[in-house]
């Protein structure tokens, strides 16, 4: 098996991928190469036998660090960490791809980026048209909404009794980030000819009430969907103290779903990771206690 590095190593989606590579017995951990901006938070790996590199999207000498990599996995870096800036890094990263001989590329996507109303789509979509005008070999994954993502609202609604959503009737297959993690080191450690392009989404879209009433039968408890407008989802989320730069980008999310974006539903977690991916109510009632408080 030739190198496999994973960028944003230290991140949840990286650390799985690379705990996936190593308990999949089809690569040695120094094969494996762990790739961050601060390598002190790898330690671990390293212990394992994990080969870290400083891999720095920002770094004018990029190229360098993915020196004899033949599968390269690009993570996508942190939208909310610099706004506008990710697209510029993304491009930085498949150039020096090219420049550094890579064998097959590797990006972590969104469902339907090209069409999509969710604001940093665009992100998305201009890194595969990058990729696919390197004339590296590549695969792309397209990832569903994590389901972990629910928990970022779900608490909170579940205090007050009610959650407000300018999603309607829109539907989203949610994945667990651990079952997209396995679809990925699947891929890596697969044999590849063919560009392709991968849908990783939970095994059915559901709207939000659909998910609400998960959530009560779960919980127990009540749980009331309060469907409003784009402009009073936002307000709310204003007088709540949301901070402003979010408050575009989390409704941007409902608005997408309303509009059928992320109405996708595969098998290709499976396909890649010989294994079925959970549904939401299995995943609610394994983190019941997270969910609840």
């Amino acid at each position: 098996m030739s190198k496999i590095l994973v960028s944003g190593a230290s991140g949840h989606l990286g650390r799985l991928v690379i705990q996936n590579l190593l308990e999949s017995g089809k690569v040695a951990p120094t094969d494996i190469v762990a790739g961050s901006r601060d390598t002190t938070k790898l330690a671990d790996l390293a212990a394992k036998g994990v080969e870290t590199r400083r891999v720095d999207f920002d770094d004018a000498n990029l190229a360098a660090a993915f020196s004899g990599i033949d599968r390269l996995l690009v993570i996508s870096t942190d939208v909310l960490d610099r706004p506008g800036h990710r697209i510029g890094q993304h491009r930085a990263a498949v150039a020096a791809a090219k420049a550094a001989g890579v064998g097959r590329i590797y990006y972590t996507s969104m469902i339907n980026p090209e069409t999509s109303l969710v604001s940093f789509a665009p992100d998305h979509a201009g890194t595969e048209q990058a990729i696919r005008e390197s004339g590296l070999a590549y695969t792309i994954f397209r990832n569903a909404w994590y389901m972990e993502n629910l928990f970022m609202s779900l608490p909170h609604a579940l205090a007050s009794g009610s959650w407000y959503t300018s999603a309607g009737k829109g539907r989203n297959a949610h994945a667990a980030r651990a079952d997209i993690a396995g679809a990925i080191a699947g891929a890596l450690v697969s044999e590849a000819s063919a560009n392709a392009v991968y849908n990783l989404t939970g095994p059915a879209a559901l709207t939000t009430d659909e998910i609400a009433a998960l959530v009560r039968e779960v919980t127990g408890k009540s749980l009331a969907v309060v469907h409003l407008t784009d402009e009073q989802l936002a307000g709310g989320m204003k007088a709540a103290g949301v901070p402003e730069p979010f408050v575009p980008v989390l409704v941007s999310f409902d608005a997408n779903a309303r509009e059928g974006g992320f109405d996708v539903a595969t098998k290709d977690i499976e396909t890649l990771s010989g294994k079925a991916s959970q549904d939401l109510k299995s995943f609610l009632v394994t983190n019941k206690t997270a969910l609840i408080g």
